[in-house]
């Protein structure tokens, strides 16, 4: 199935390992995307939200986008995010992934102010100019636009986008947008919904604790997704088992708490990039006992 529409599947929104100096460690970052590939994901998505793509400069960017291009085994694809300030910026990251050899991309409306719909459409419609096919990324959280499904329907007529990331949190919503865009693909956008959507039909996950536990998150989203009411009932318990630790996916400390998580789990998480400051020591305190507790139970 993810050969045709290489946006299914678990996309894995990669962190991106950073020195103590805030440098990026590339070579660390090729390790990573190795690792995930090796455990079954089948995408990465560099300069996504948790790759900090907004504090790093363009030709950190392509970089990270070139790393993980070269890092990928055959068969595992890379969908870069090209979300930016401005319409032209992201066309930039677009042609980029489009010369380096991405599959697709994942794109942001435009974020620089509450942009109306006609200003979304154009963004879109320009991104799209590129060619390569285009993943939407509804985090109205953080963009304070909102790819409502009346908006998906619109740039899914008009050919803008096969596929949409939502990160909403509202599961309400997978089912208007397919009766408004029967034929646009529905991404899960949040960890911690990841059951509910999953039954309710979405075929992708951009994924994020999937960083730290690759293994069990990725069961988790292939039970929840089967169609199969036995399988679902296995994957209630790893949901239920994991919640905890999926639910800071949706919090403003996310990026810190899975690069946390990576290191309980014993991998390289490091440090964010300014203005994102290390955990307060009690929230710091939670995540490492709900990691461990995880862990205890035998999840990876």
């Amino acid at each position: 199935m993810t050969e045709n529409k290489p946006w299914l599947g678990v996309n894995v929104a990669t962190t991106l390992p950073l020195n103590e100096d805030f440098s990026v460690d590339y070579d660390g970052y090729a390790e990573h995307v190795s690792y995930l590939a090796s455990k079954g994901a089948t995408g990465i998505i560099p300069s996504g939200s948790l790759g900090e793509y907004q504090t790093l400069t363009e030709e950190e960017r392509h970089r990270v986008v070139e790393t993980a291009i070269q890092a990928v085994p055959d068969g595992t694809i890379v969908i870069p995010g090209c979300g930016a300030y401005s319409t032209l910026e992201s066309i930039r990251h677009a042609e980029h992934a489009a010369e380096a050899g991405a599959t697709a991309i994942m794109l942001l409306p435009p974020n620089a102010y509450a942009a109306d719909d006609d200003d979304v459409v154009a963004h879109f419609r320009a991104v799209a100019k590129v060619g390569l096919p285009i993943l939407a990324y509804n985090n109205p959280i953080d963009t304070k636009v909102d790819l409502h499904p009346g908006l998906l329907k619109r740039l899914w007529d008009e050919g803008l986008i096969v596929a949409v990331k939502d990160f909403s949190g509202n599961v309400r919503r997978i089912w208007q947008t397919k009766e408004l865009a029967p034929g646009l693909d529905v991404s899960i956008g949040a960890d911690d919904v990841v059951f509910e959507l999953g039954i309710d039909g979405a075929r992708g996950w951009v994924a994020g604790w999937t960083n730290a536990l690759p293994e069990s998150t990725i069961e988790l989203y292939t039970l929840s997704t089967s169609d199969d009411p036995e399988s679902w009932k296995k994957a209630r318990q790893i949901y239920h088992d994991l919640h905890p630790v999926l639910r800071w996916d949706s919090n403003t400390w996310f990026v810190q708490a899975i690069k946390l998580g990576q290191e309980v789990a014993g991998h390289k998480g490091g440090v964010c990039r300014p203005p994102r400051q290390p955990l307060p020591p009690e929230v710091r305190k939670t995540v490492i006992s709900q990691v461990e507790k995880v862990l205890s139970l035998g999840y990876r």
